[in-house]
């Protein structure tokens, strides 16, 4: 492409175009991952949908591969490609709570954090993640669990209405009365669908939690671990325990004498009455912590916890499973190979039973219904130099452990060299209908920059 043709592309806009060269080019093209380095010919900065439906055509009809970015938190670079265009939805950030309706419309540029704040005026909530800077549109499309996920469902299943700019440039409402297939494939199905500008979600109760970190010694892991196991099982379903192992930051308000000691930690967070006194049962039950921060926390204060472990630019390489059981020998292998991770690195293991598992396989895109939990195994440094250590350790823990988890994997733990069979195997018996509608949606695969459903012939 010549220049005129990009300037009159620019013209088009409300939005902003940035191109190689241009003042801000490599401030826009940064990404989360800083393991990951693309160079687009533009990007797209769209203001409102209208942007998007000329971005798209654009892309399209000059045969550029097209990138979609929305809150930019994607761990392998899905929100950019080289030679192409992306394009960014990062400036679009309407946020519209309803709490007649008990609804919250969202614009895709949003981050969760941005949400939380509005939502938690009226004591509501949507089912997000734990990281508050996560993007809300590639967390919500792959499915979306964290703190309330065992009370309230995904994110996916919270998912009320999406307006979609299709492959032709056709703009498109999905909900259960309109377009139902279209929104089936969106909870669930990533953003091979289409580019999507707004989401309604509904929202739930959740003000003020009993929950944060309480942190053990490694030396106390394999009973925590265990207890945890048995303990999952019968947890009701508004109190949510994710058990991580990794060091103890180094650094406040960690405690000095603690920093970069290996640890196993769980955080709680328990939605509803008796709170207080579901968490001293845990403390009555498990070894004497090295540090106990659980306690009355409001649901943004918890969302936002660990932001500041993980800010942008960190070099990341993280590989995650399905897990349904957790055996001894699973134990084993992951203590062995956690205590070889550098200090930033870490395994977590997410619950994503209770309300997830009251809707059924075929109810939507994702398909995880029986699993207990989604474990990411991340290796995480700010040293560019650590990359190739960072990725064989993740590889090499995942290789460990794999044979005790299931198939497939959330697929925003996955990254861009998983393969076709592990796609296939994360969507189970939903992906032949994945790729017929990805065939009636995008049949020449124009989304294809992500964790990609080829389209059914």
């Amino acid at each position: 492409m010549d220049r005129t043709q990009i300037a009159e592309f620019a013209q088009s806009l409300r939005g902003q175009v940035i191109g190689v060269g241009d003042v801000g080019y490599d401030d826009a093209r940064k990404l989360y991952n800083g393991m990951i380095d693309k160079r687009p010919m533009i990007i797209a900065r769209c203001a409102d949908a209208g942007d998007v439906m000329a971005a798209v055509n654009f892309g399209r009809d000059r045969r550029l591969p097209i990138a979609i970015r929305g809150g930019g938190h994607n761990g392998p670079g899905f929100g950019s490609v080289d030679d192409g265009l992306v394009i960014d939805l990062s400036t679009m950030k309407g946020v519209r709570v309803d709490p007649r309706n008990r609804t919250v419309r969202v614009g895709p540029g949003c981050t969760t954090g941005e949400v939380d704040h509005a939502t938690h005026a009226f004591g509501q909530a949507v089912p997000f993640g734990i990281i508050s800077t996560t993007g809300v549109a590639g967390l919500t499309l792959s499915g979306g669990h964290g703190y309330l996920s065992r009370q309230y469902g995904l994110a996916v299943d919270n998912l009320i209405e999406a307006d979609v700019v299709l492959a032709d440039g056709s703009f498109m409402t999905a909900s259960e009365a309109e377009n139902a297939d279209l929104l089936w494939a969106l909870r669930g199905g990533g953003g091979n669908f289409g580019v999507v500008t707004s989401f309604l979600f509904r929202t739930h109760p959740a003000k003020m939690l009993y929950g944060g970190p309480i942190i053990f010694d490694v030396g106390d892991a394999a009973e925590v671990m265990r207890w945890y196991r048995d303990f999952q099982a019968k947890a009701p379903e508004d109190f949510y325990i994710f058990l991580g192992l990794q060091s103890v930051p180094g650094g406040a308000p960690f405690p000095p004498e603690h920093w970069n000691k290996q640890m196993c930690v769980l955080v709680v967070a328990h939605n509803g009455e008796g709170g207080e006194v579901a968490v001293n049962a845990i403390r009555a039950a498990l070894p004497k912590p090295l540090i106990d921060w659980a306690g009355p926390i409001p649901y943004t204060a918890l969302q936002t916890l660990f932001d500041a472990l993980y800010p942008a630019g960190l070099q990341w390489y993280w590989k995650g499973d399905f897990v349904r059981e957790l055996p001894d020998v699973a134990i084993d292998a992951h203590l062995l190979h956690a205590s070889k991770a550098s200090p930033g690195s870490c395994m977590h293991l997410y619950p994503v039973d209770g309300a997830v598992h009251r809707r059924g396989k075929a109810d939507s895109a994702w398909n995880a219904r029986d699993v207990t939990w989604s474990m990411v195994i991340a290796g995480i440094d700010p040293d560019p130099g650590m990359a190739p250590a960072l990725k064989k350790w993740a590889t090499d823990y995942w290789q460990a452990v794999h044979p005790f988890d299931l198939g497939g994997a959330y697929p925003n733990f996955m990254m861009d060299d998983e393969g076709d069979e592990r796609i296939q195997a994360s969507y189970g018996d939903n992906y032949p209908r994945l790729a017929a509608l990805k065939g009636k949606f995008d049949p020449a695969n124009l989304f294809r920059v992500n964790q990609n459903i080829r389209p059914a012939i």
